[in-house]
C-alpha cells in the first residue's frame, strides 16, 4: 500500500505542477493583464521548475538507457528544454519592453486597511504555508536528496520511510536494513525514481506557494501582488484537494501499520481550505 501511495502522490503533484502553468492561461481570470506583469510570477517559477525538472531526468539517463526505455524522458527534457526556452525569451522581451516604455501606468485602488505596497499579499496564507508547506519542503527535500535518512525529530519517521519502501531501496548504510536489502537496492531503482520524482513536485508545488508567501509578491500600490497570487493560489488549491484525496485514501491502511495520517490530512486540508477561499473568492 506504501508504494500506491508513492505512486498515486507523484502522480498528482507532478499533474498540479504542468496544471500550474496551463490553469492561468487558459482559464483568464477578471482583471488579468499581460502588460501589467500579472503573468510574471507564474511563468518565472516555471521555468525554475523546468529547469530542475530537467536536471533530475539527466540524473537517471543512464539507469533508463541500460533498461532500454530512455525514449520518453528524453522527449520529456526537450519539451521541458523548449518550453523554460520559450517562456524565458517571453520575460526577457517583457523586461526590455517595460524598460523603454517606462512605468506602466498604475490604477487607483483604495489601500486595503493594514496594507502597505511592500506587504505580503495575504497573512494568513504566509503564515499557513510557512507551516503547512514549510514542513512538507523539509520531508520532501529529505525524500529527494537524503532518500532513507531518518530525521529522529519527526514521529514515527522510520515507520513512514519502511511503509514507503525508502528503506529497501535506499538503505542506511550500517543499518539492519543496509544488511538485509543492501545487495538487493540496486534491483530497486524504479522505485526510487517515483519516490524522488514525487518528492521533486511537492518542492516545485512548494516553491510555488513560497513566491506568494515570503515576499517574491508583494501587494502592490494598485493591489496587483493578489491578482498574481491568485494565479497561484487556485491551482495550488486544487492540487492540495487532489494530494488529499490520495491521502485519505491510504489512511486506514497506513494506520495497520501504526502510521497515523490524521495529522497530515487535517493539515493539509487546511491549507487547501484557506488557498482556495483566498483564491476563489
Amino acid at each position: 500500500m506504501g508504494g500506491f501511495f508513492v505512486r498515486k502522490m507523484a502522480g498528482a503533484a507532478a499533474a498540479t505542477a504542468q496544471l500550474q502553468k496551463l490553469f492561468p492561461l487558459l482559464v483568464v481570470a477578471d482583471g488579468v493583464q499581460w502588460n501589467r506583469g500579472h503573468y510574471v510570477p507564474v511563468l518565472a517559477t516555471a521555468v525554475v521548475a523546468n529547469v530542475v525538472s530537467l536536471a533530475f531526468y539527466a540524473s537517471y539517463l543512464e539507469d533508463f538507457a541500460a533498461a532500454k526505455a530512455s525514449e520518453l524522458p528524453l522527449l520529456m527534457m526537450a519539451l521541458l528544454s523548449i518550453e523554460a526556452l520559450v517562456i524565458g525569451i517571453y520575460l526577457f522581451k517583457q523586461q526590455r519592453e517595460h524598460q523603454r516604455a517606462g512605468p506602466v501606468p498604475k490604477v487607483a485602488t483604495a489601500m486595503t486597511e493594514g496594507k502597505m505596497p511592500a506587504s505580503v499579499p495575504s497573512r494568513i496564507v504566509s503564515k499557513t504555508v510557512a507551516i503547512v508547506s514549510s514542513t512538507i519542503a523539509v520531508l520532501a527535500g529529505r525524500d529527494l536528496f537524503f532518500p532513507g535518512t531518518i530525521f529522529e525529530l519527526v514521529p514515527r519517521d522510520d515507520v513512514y520511510l519502511e511503509w514507503t519502501g525508502s528503506l529497501i531501496h535506499s538503505p542506511p548504510e550500517g543499518s539492519p536494513e543496509s544488511r538485509e536489502h543492501g545487495l538487493e537496492s540496486p534491483l530497486y531503482v524504479g522505485d526510487k525514481f517515483v519516490s524522488q520524482l514525487m518528492a521533486l513536485n511537492l518542492l516545485i508545488l512548494c516553491l510555488y506557494k513560497f513566491v506568494t508567501a515570503f515576499g517574491f509578491v508583494r501587494y502592490g500600490s494598485d493591489g496587483s501582488g493578489m491578482v498574481k497570487s491568485k494565479l497561484i493560489w487556485q491551482v495550488q488549491a486544487i492540487g492540495d484537494a487532489a494530494l488529499l484525496f490520495v491521502m485519505r485514501l491510504v489512511v486506514s491502511a497506513a494506520k495497520t501499520a501504526s502510521l497515523d495520517l490524521r495529522w497530515h490530512v487535517m493539515a493539509l486540508a487546511y491549507e487547501t481550505f484557506i488557498l482556495g477561499m483566498y483564491g476563489f473568492l
